[in-house]
């Protein structure tokens, strides 16, 4: 197999979701950042690999997947042990489910690209924090009674799934932003759970590449 590259940044939800997926796989890889912040994913060397100018980025040999979405998917089909899904297409749909919430529904809506574009038309910073707060609040209670039963020691029964890879990286944009997460005692539980393990520890913001910098 190929040697694995991933184009990321530090702090993008999306990059690290895929940080975490790697590392539950056990996987060796390869880090190059792409600092947002410098717009160093618009520049001409980038959109030659990922023409829509997004991290994360995936090379493998001479294949290039974009969307963390279809990394998820390929890394699971590739290397399918330890297993991110679960064993029948019941459990499985509801995995996608929580992922979904999160990957559709949460992220997209509070991302860089969709912030700058709100600042653009003129919302204030009070508007842009409630335009944060409402869509993490709307998925997390949906995701809280979903946790609350079908939930172990992780959002899904008693091993990691795509699930937590979705929700560890959702709860520290959530702590970034300042929503309170006092409501949602399931949700907070399994992350807590989950950060404290290596494979999670591991693909921490704080510990990629140009953090803080």
């Amino acid at each position: 197999m190929s040697v694995l590259v991933l184009h990321d940044y530090w702090r993008s939800g999306a990059a690290y979701r895929t940080r975490i997926a790697l590392h539950l796989k056990g996987l060796t890889f390869r880090q190059i950042p792409v600092d947002l912040r410098l717009g160093e994913q618009r520049t001409p060397e980038y959109l030659a690999l990922n023409p829509q100018g997004l991290v994360p980025l995936l090379e493998v040999g001479d294949d290039r997947i974009s969307q963390s979405v279809s990394i998820l998917e390929w890394l699971e089909e590739v290397y399918p042990a330890p297993a991110l899904l679960p064993a029948t297409p019941a459990e499985r749909h509801i995995v996608r489910t929580m992922s979904a919430i999160i990957g559709s529904d949460i992220h997209p809506l509070n991302n860089l690209r969709m912030l700058g574009a709100i600042r653009d038309l003129g919302a204030s910073e009070e508007q842009v924090q409630a335009w944060i707060s409402r869509w993490i609040n709307e998925g997390f209670t949906a995701l809280e009674a979903m946790i609350t039963q079908h939930g172990g020691r992780f959002a899904y029964g008693d091993y990691p799934t795509l699930a937590d890879c979705y929700l560890v990286p959702q709860a520290y944009a959530a702590d970034r932003f300042a929503v309170e997460l006092t409501p949602f005692p399931a949700i907070r539980r399994v992350v807590s759970h989950a950060r404290s393990l290596p494979p999670f520890e591991a693909a921490h913001p704080d510990r990629q590449p140009g953090s803080g910098v």
